[in-house]
Order: C-alpha cells, then sequence, then structure tokens
C-alpha cells in the first residue's frame, strides 16, 4: 500500500497508522510506504507523489488530501486508489472509496443547541453513529464504486459489518486504536487491553505543547515502511 500525507501532524499520523492497522488485520504480509507533500492543496505535487508511490510498487494508495490526485493516478496505472473528506473525489473507476463528512447533522445540532441556549464551545469530536461521517458507496442509496464490486463477497461483507457497528456505535476511534499495537521497530506502543484516548490521537510527545498523553500520536505502526522526521526539523 502507500500513503500520501501532507504534513506530520497527529491528524495524518493517525490516518496513516489506521490503514496501516486495518492492513495488518487483512494482509498481515503487506506493507506501506509513505510521501509527505507539505501541502493541504497542490494537484500536480499529489500526482508526483502517488505516481511515486505506485511506481514504487504499491497496488492501492490512500490520500490525506482532499482532491482525486490519487484515483486519477491509479485510474492512469492500472492501480486502486482511495480518496479522502469528500465523497466527489471517488469518481472514476479505479476510486474504490472515500471516508466523507455529512455536515447537515453536525450543523442541525448546533443550530439547535444555539436556538436552545444550550450550545457551548469547544471541541466537538464525532464518530459515525452521529451521522456526520459516511463510506462512499456503502452508505444507505449509494452504489458501491466499480472497483469494489470486483472484489471477493466476504471482503464487501466485511465491509458492511464493520460499518454498520461504527454506525451503531458499537466500534469508534478509539477501538480502531486498542493494544496491542507495535510500532515499526517492534516496541510496544499501546498494552493490550488498553486503548488510545483523545490526548493520545490529538498530541505530539511529552513536551510538545497541548495535553499531556500516555501513547502520544508520533509513531508509524508496525508495516509501515517509511520513517518519521525528528520532531522539530
Amino acid at each position: 500500500l502507500g500513503y500520501m500525507a501532507t504534513f506530520p501532524i497527529p491528524e495524518e499520523l493517525r490516518l496513516g497508522n489506521a490503514i496501516a492497522l486495518g492492513m495488518k488485520e487483512t494482509c498481515p504480509e503487506c506493507t506501506m510506504d509513505v510521501r509527505w507533500i507539505n501541502t493541504w492543496h497542490d494537484p500536480i505535487l499529489e500526482k508526483e507523489a502517488a505516481a511515486s508511490l505506485f511506481d514504487g510498487g504499491a497496488q492501492v494508495v490512500f490520500t490525506g488530501a482532499d482532491t482525486p490526485a490519487v484515483a486519477d493516478v491509479a485510474q492512469e496505472k492500472g492501480k486502486w486508489g482511495v480518496t479522502y473528506d469528500w465523497f466527489g473525489s471517488c469518481k472514476v473507476e479505479r476510486c474504490l472509496t472515500a471516508p466523507y463528512w455529512i455536515w447537515g447533522p453536525v450543523y442541525a445540532k448546533i443550530a439547535q443547541g444555539v436556538n436552545d441556549g444550550t450550545y457551548q464551545p469547544g471541541w466537538d469530536y464525532f464518530d459515525a453513529d452521529t451521522g456526520g461521517l459516511g463510506l462512499f458507496g456503502f452508505m444507505e442509496g449509494e452504489e458501491l464504486p466499480a472497483g469494489v464490486k470486483e472484489l471477493p463477497p466476504e471482503v464487501i461483507e466485511d465491509v458492511r459489518t464493520t460499518l454498520d457497528q461504527m454506525l451503531k456505535g458499537q466500534f469508534n476511534r478509539f477501538d480502531v486504536f486498542s493494544g496491542e499495537i507495535l510500532d515499526n521497530k517492534g516496541n510496544v506502543i499501546v498494552p493490550a487491553g488498553e486503548k488510545m484516548e483523545q490526548s493520545d490521537l490529538d498530541q505530539f510527545p511529552p513536551g510538545a505543547p497541548g495535553l499531556e498523553c500516555d501513547y502520544c500520536m508520533y509513531w508509524w505502526a508496525d508495516g509501515i515502511t517509511a520513517e518519521l522526521p525528528t520532531l522539530g526539523e
């Protein structure tokens, strides 16, 4: 696999690590390489990074940016892409899916709180059971992308089962990061029976600005062949 990441920040690290954890669950022998583009939006650079990953052997490339670049390059090279944040980025045949936001229910809840006088500003985290998140092609009323239809039925069913658990609140972001989790150097990051908390998902190691964290998000999971930049570089 390949992962085209924007910046080495917790948001992009936890996305890459979540991909790698799922990869090892379903394909223990697989590995994942990473390319940093250090921008949120540069379609030309994104296509170059995606091409580099495909040319390096990746069969599927994920992205942490919002454009369809990885899917477009996958289409050109006969490989597969998974886009991010926006279902409109997953339109070519070689795009497998895209996690995306569904802002309507989120804004409606905030507006209702303001109207009722109960709204409190602050960090608002929500999982799939809030109605604010979707997985393109797998939500009610959506048709499976063409490439997904070629997958074995048991693979599609596995995705549907996990998504159903997420939509029902039976599987959330903390369950994704439950131990035992090893980093790509063989160190135990999260012991068996433990789960990362929000401060862990959001923060760099101790000493960095922000909340204290126990399993701080500055590591690559087992199976990722890339290295992280040294903090401060």
